[in-house]
Formats: C-alpha cells, sequence, structure tokens
C-alpha cells in the first residue's frame, strides 16, 4: 500500500518557526518530523510515499530526495505557491497514488500508531483512526459505533489525520482547492466509513508548545 504524507500546510501556528521552514522538517529528537513518520512507516513494511508540498515545498525535497538514504522510494505532488487544502491535495496526487486504496498520514501529527493493524473493509470508500479528544478539540469530530464511524450515537472522538482511503472517493470532485472533511461527512451519510480508536500515543504538533512536549517524551524516552 502506498503511503500520502500531507505535508503542504502553512503552519501558521508555530509562529516565526515556520517563516523560513515548513512545518515537516521542524526537528525532535534530532530528526524533522516527517523523516519520524518515514522511518516508522518503514519499519512496518511500507516503501512508497507520495508527499505533497507547497509552502517552501523545495526545501521538503531538497531534505528528503527520492528516499534513497531511507531506503524507500518518494515521489512529490508538488502544488505550487497556492496549497489546494487536505481534500485537492490528495485529489492532485491520484495520478501517483494508482488504483488501490492508500495511507494517508498527516505529516503534522506526532503518533506510536501500528500502521498494520488496520484495514479498509471491502464495502467501505474509508477507514479513520480516531483518538480521544485532546484539550484542543474537546468536542471532537465524529462519532464511533463499535467499528464504523455514524453521524450520531457512539462515541464523539478526533480525527488523528491518519486513514486508509480509496480513489474512488474523490472522482466526482471538480473543484481543484478543497477540504477533506465534507468528503468524510458525505461517506458517513452513506454509511461506508470504518473507524477505530487508537489509545496511544498522538499529538497534533501544532504549536511550538506542543512541538516542545514531544521533545520532552522523545528525550525521556531515550
Amino acid at each position: 500500500m502506498k503511503v500520502m504524507m500531507l505535508a503542504a500546510g502553512r503552519g501558521e501556528r508555530m509562529g516565526s518557526l515556520t517563516e523560513n521552514c515548513p512545518k515537516p522538517l521542524l526537528k525532535v529528537a534530532g530528526r524533522s518530523l516527517i523523516e519520524h513518520h518515514i522511518l516508522a512507516l518503514k519499519n512496518q513494511g511500507f516503501s512508497e510515499f507520495v508527499i505533497n508540498v507547497a509552502y517552501l515545498g523545495d526545501q521538503i525535497m531538497v531534505a528528503l530526495g527520492n528516499g534513497e538514504r531511507f531506503g524507500v522510494q518518494i515521489d512529490y505532488s508538488d502544488e505550487g505557491a497556492q496549497a489546494l487544502e487536505t481534500g485537492g491535495g490528495i485529489q492532485h496526487a491520484l495520478p501517483l497514488l494508482g488504483k488501490a486504496p492508500f495511507l494517508v498520514v498527516n505529516a503534522d501529527i506526532w503518533t506510536d500508531i501500528s500502521y498494520t493493524d488496520f484495514n479498509i473493509k471491502a464495502n467501505n470508500s474509508m477507514h479513520l483512526v480516531l483518538v480521544k479528544n485532546p484539550e484542543h478539540n474537546q468536542a471532537g469530530d465524529f462519532y464511533l459505533n463499535e467499528d464504523q464511524v455514524v453521524q450520531h450515537g457512539g462515541e464523539r472522538l478526533t480525527y488523528s489525520g491518519v486513514g486508509i482511503f480509496t480513489p474512488a472517493l474523490f472522482s466526482q470532485q471538480t473543484a481543484a482547492i478543497f477540504p477533506l472533511a465534507p468528503l468524510i461527512h458525505d461517506a458517513i451519510s452513506r454509511g461506508e466509513v470504518g473507524g477505530q480508536l487508537h489509545s496511544g500515543v498522538w499529538v497534533d504538533v501544532g504549536t511550538p508548545q506542543r512541538l516542545d512536549d514531544v521533545e520532552a517524551v522523545l528525550n525521556a524516552s531515550q
């Protein structure tokens, strides 16, 4: 299965840290966020990556190259100066992702998710990994009822930024720039979204404080 890594965002909440550096290249414990992801995924058997880039994307492409030094293959979906948002970014990368379901991972999270522990059911268009609601998103995003994401009932949880998606989900989209969330809600209404709860470590590294929190956790574990 190919991996689509979302790395095109501006990272405005990081303030001066991302003025001259794209957020996926911010370092924790001596490595960039995106390098940590690539190595974790490679150790779990993933070898083909597609990374979308926009803001300071040339830095990401120079830093990671073709993936050879990590023992993987990396292709880039370059969105130019205007990032296409999460949904548009995935749609733009479809020619590189192929026709099979693919794994999507946000580059600006930190997690110990085991990516081999979930898969997409034949009758679903996606499978989402959800987490307990963090302090900054206490209302949550979606409801989980056993192994299905539903509109109401069950437990309301936060989308982790990790999921498996089918290319057909994006086939009817005509806009170039659009978020992923409306597509998820539409698929939920059709009963096509599987899901599971990840109870391990997960951090949305959206602020300098959360970046420091991840640094502290990693340094303590060494």
